[in-house]
């Protein structure tokens, strides 16, 4: 039992090391999105086979990612320099950006709530979040390369 408790102190320590700099906080709670994304595009694209219990559970994951994205934390002035894609239109229209990562939120809720069936569902959820994410990638982050 002492183990376990030391080991989610660690963890605890560790996450909120992450966030003391907002920077490395968006990076890894975007890096997290990214691989949960991934793994349900790849049920998507025919590369996994379909599971509603795992694909749930992977949409659960997401959603409290989502959830952990406080935007006023994470995007703070300032932190718009040094090891970032974060784009200058996120402080320039710290609105329109909260509601984009507002509108993914609900979204993500949505399929949670409406865990999908079968392949054809998640194809659609994942649409409608795949479109929230380019919506905000294109606007409110800057290329690489």
């Amino acid at each position: 039992m002492r183990k376990l408790v030391i080991a989610i102190s660690m963890l605890a320590l560790a996450a909120s090391a992450a966030f003391a700099d907002p920077v490395l906080g968006r990076q890894a709670l975007m890096k997290e999105r990214g691989k949960i994304v991934g793994g349900l595009s790849k049920v998507v694209k025919g590369e996994e086979p379909f599971d509603a219990a795992a694909v749930l559970t992977q949409l659960q994951a997401l959603q409290a990612n989502a959830e952990k994205f406080d935007v006023e934390a994470l995007f703070p002035k300032g932190s718009d320099t040094g090891d970032t894609t974060a784009a200058p239109k996120i402080w320039e229209d710290m609105a329109g950006f909260k509601t984009a990562e507002d509108k993914y939120l609900a979204d993500v809720k949505a399929a949670v709530a409406a865990a999908p069936a079968d392949l054809d569902a998640l194809k659609t959820q994942i649409g409608t979040i795949g479109s929230d994410c380019g919506t905000c990638h294109q606007g409110y982050r800057v290329k690489k390369g």
